[in-house]
Order: structure tokens, then sequence, then C-alpha cells
């Protein structure tokens, strides 16, 4: 995978909730009968991401509407103009969301794909994603076990915690790198199985199985 002349991103989508989310956490003895206030509402904040393997780069951007084909070739068109300022050929892992294919945006993928291009993870396999790591991460120091009266303080703590990783960065270089290895194996290895078999699909788990 080391390969000065390429850069492999990481991309995917997330919503983050208002109502938050509960997870074990310590509680003084002293307190005996522990209260943590859950907001009802079930409003929620969506984010495209994309984290640079190499470095731990973060780029993100909050969608407003919905995400579909359009919303993700809008994110793609802005992600190629700030990942190309590298000048190497970049790889985009990514899943396989039906609009990640969609008919929409595929002349621009293929005009594109020479300096720019989409490799997907095996089927049903979104866990490969090195980005996954990074919402867990976010989950975990933004909006576990906390209460947030507005969206709007969901989307500050998460934005601020974004903003963090914006330039080259340990913390993600670190978290993602693990499987970052295993997804461009998995990848690897079902491209081969294509070739092999004539376009059976496999799964990641087909290709951890086997020793990808």
């Amino acid at each position: 995978m080391e390969n000065e002349e390429i850069d492999l991103w990481a991309t995917d989508e997330v919503h983050f909730q208002q109502y938050g989310s509960r997870c074990r956490m310590w509680v003084p003895p002293e307190i005996k009968d522990p209260i943590l206030l859950h907001h009802p509402g079930r409003k929620s904040v969506g984010y495209f991401g994309a984290v640079r393997l190499r470095d731990g780069k973060f780029l993100f951007e909050r969608e407003q509407d919905r995400f579909n084909a359009e919303t993700f070739l809008t994110f793609l068109k802005r992600l190629r103009v700030r990942a190309m300022k590298s000048r190497r050929r970049i790889i985009v892992i990514t899943d396989n969301a039906k609009y990640h294919h969609a008919k929409l945006h595929k002349p621009w993928r293929l005009a594109n794909e020479r300096a720019f291009g989409l490799d997907y993870l095996p089927p049903y396999s979104p866990e490969l994603n090195p980005i996954e790591r990074v919402w867990k991460l976010t989950r975990r120091m933004c909006v576990h076990n906390k209460y947030f009266p507005e969206l709007d303080d969901v989307i500050k703590d998460v934005e601020e915690c974004f903003g963090q990783w914006t330039k080259p960065n340990d913390t993600l270089r670190r978290l993602c790198a693990i499987t970052s290895v295993v997804a461009y194996s998995a990848i690897t290895w079902c491209r081969s199985r294509h070739r092999l078999y004539g376009g059976r699909l496999h799964t990641g788990q087909d290709a951890l199985r086997c020793g990808a």
C-alpha cells in the first residue's frame, strides 16, 4: 500500500441524533441514583466525510438536505478539488450504497477515474471502511451520555471535534491504519475472485475467512 504516487481516502456518510447515545459510564459512589437527561425528539444532523489514510487529514461537509446521488456527486467534486492538491492519483474507498453507484454521476466518475477513482468495498461489508472508526470515535467524544437541548448543540460539539482533524494528525492516522490494510486487502481479494470465477458475489466476510 505504500505508494507515493497514490493517495488513499475513505469516505462515508453519518447521522448524529439529538437524543444522543447511551453507554456504560463511571459514576461516583456517593451518587446513589444517577440521572441522565435524554431528549425525546428524533432530529439529527448528517455529514459527508472523508479521511486521507496516510496522514489522517479529514474533510467534512454538513448535508442540509438528504444523502442521494446528487448530494454525493457534489461532495465528490469538492473532495476531488481538495485531494488533488497533493498531485497524486486519488483512490477513494467507499461502500456499496445505491447512490454511490448511481447512473447520475457515472459519466463524471468515468471522466475522472484516471486521476480520481472510487474503489468499492466488498458487498455487505461497510465495517471494513476505515472511516467507520472516525464516526465511532466522534460519537464517544461528542454524543455519548450527553444531553442536547437543541440540535445546534449537537452540531457545535461535532464540528468542534471534526475541526481538530482537518489538518494531518496522528489520531486518525493511527485509528484508521489497521482497518485500511484489511479493507484494501479485501478489495484486492474480491477483484481476483471476480476474475477467476466470472462475477460470483463475494463479501468482506468471505475475504477475511480466506485470509485476504
